[in-house]
């Protein structure tokens, strides 16, 4: 569809909601449940941004609108029967008015949300942020014995000395023809880069952002 007269074929229940699922358009993390009305999904389309309808407000409210926690909306997806939308976004910002990333946080059966499985692991095309949460998630909780928790006790200097040393583990690699060794190389320097970039708090998605800006010339 080209226009937003399709806003109205949503099939809304008899308060004249619809669920709305938002999710992570890079990482395909499950963000939160919310809900809209017609004017609430109307305003999203307007502003690009997520607006919904407080069922206990009973008022439409703007995703970071206060916190600063904004999500640009990618796409909006129906269900076969029209009375769900899925909607895909790149956030700024915990999702959760907990300070969590997402709202479903709280393990209630199984393994814990996010954990790496046979069953549930993470793909290679969203591997390195699923890495960068966890590098987050380390630097918050400190975690003792852990690596990632070492680093960034021993602060910038030790990082970038690490950055460094695996860059010339790469070019020795290279160097050398091992295919086998490079790999591994490549990986480590991935990881130190992606906790260089935690340090200096510039997320993973404005790099890639810039590659996606280089090749769209």
């Amino acid at each position: 569809m080209t226009n937003n007269d399709w806003i109205s074929d949503v099939k809304y229940d008899e308060k004249g909601l619809v669920p709305a699922i938002v999710q992570d358009a890079e990482t395909k993390e499950v963000l939160t449940l919310a809900y809209m009305n017609e004017t609430s999904l109307a305003r999203t389309l307007e502003t690009g941004e997520t607006w919904f309808y407080s069922r206990s407000r009973q008022e439409l409210w703007h995703k970071g609108g206060t916190s600063g926690n904004t999500q640009t909306v990618k796409s909006i997806v129906w269900d076969c029967d029209k009375d769900a939308l899925l909607v895909l976004v790149d956030k700024k910002g915990p999702a959760c008015h907990k300070g969590e990333e997402s709202c479903f946080h709280e393990k209630v059966f199984g393994e814990e949300p996010g954990a790496s499985t046979d069953h549930a692991s993470p793909s290679k095309e969203n591997i390195l942020l699923t890495l960068e949460k966890l590098i987050a998630d380390r630097e918050k909780q400190r975690p003792e014995g852990a690596y990632t928790t070492y680093l960034f006790e021993e602060g910038v200097d030790k990082i970038l000395k690490k950055v460094g040393e695996e860059a010339s583990e790469v070019i020795i690699a290279a160097k050398n023809r091992d295919a086998e060794e490079l790999k591994w190389e490549v990986a480590d320097l991935f990881y130190h880069v992606l906790v260089l970039l935690r340090e200096q708090e510039l997320p993973l998605e404005e790099v890639l952002g810039v590659l996606v800006e280089r090749h769209n010339k």
